[in-house]
């Protein structure tokens, strides 16, 4: 008796993204607007008590900040789900950074060319305080890039080898592209076996 085969179905991955940035920058609306599921966060209310430890800038408008993290997930295609988790902003909530990065196979941060310099802590914590490949992503918060790419790369002495990009965090398919950027960046970071150490398995 012939048994019937079944058909072939592509082995699923899930991979986890960090979405990370200094506050304001657009992490939680980024993951909001690209989540397949109800995005889960942990904004609290901004007060006068507090702003001695977080910004009440009249500049933005902003009432509410991340304490814990963002958390939201994306299909990208049959075999792949990544699962986004945005970091805290505020600087007293930076300890946690090291917990949300641990598994993260990339990150993606943002930057503010409105206010570059909040965007030096997260380029450094990657560059020297992680492993975690990163890809630089400025936010379009008008839909406008202000500035070339290349003069951003500058002012944040980006090195070459750290891919550097633009999105709008409002628009899904902006921001799948970006993700697909740290995808794309953290499999070229993945050592591949070599056919030695394939004829040896």
């Amino acid at each position: 008796m012939a048994s019937a085969s079944l058909p072939d179905s592509p082995l699923l991955t899930s991979a986890k993204i960090v979405i990370a940035g200094g506050f304001g920058v657009g992490k939680t609306t980024c993951v909001a607007s690209i989540s397949e599921i109800p995005p889960v966060n942990t904004e609290a209310w901004m007060t006068a008590a507090s702003e001695t430890v977080d910004r009440l800038d009249p500049g933005i408008d902003k009432t509410t900040t991340t304490v814990a993290m963002d958390f939201g997930r994306l299909t990208i295609g049959p075999d792949l789900v990544l699962y986004l988790f945005g970091t805290p902003g505020q600087p007293r909530f930076w300890p946690m950074w090291d917990d949300l990065c641990r598994g993260a196979v990339g990150a993606l941060v943002l930057a503010d060319t409105r206010d570059l310099a909040a965007s030096f802590p997260a380029v450094n914590y990657f560059e020297q305080d992680s492993d975690v490949p990163f890809v630089v992503c400025v936010n379009l918060f008008d839909g406008v890039l202000h500035h070339p790419l290349e003069d951003v790369r500058a002012a944040l002495a980006l090195p070459a080898r750290v891919p550097l990009t633009a999105c709008d965090a409002r628009d899904p398919s902006s921001v799948a592209r970006a993700l697909l950027t740290v995808v794309e960046h953290a499999m070229s970071r993945t050592p591949r076996p070599t056919a030695g150490a394939l004829a040896a398995r």
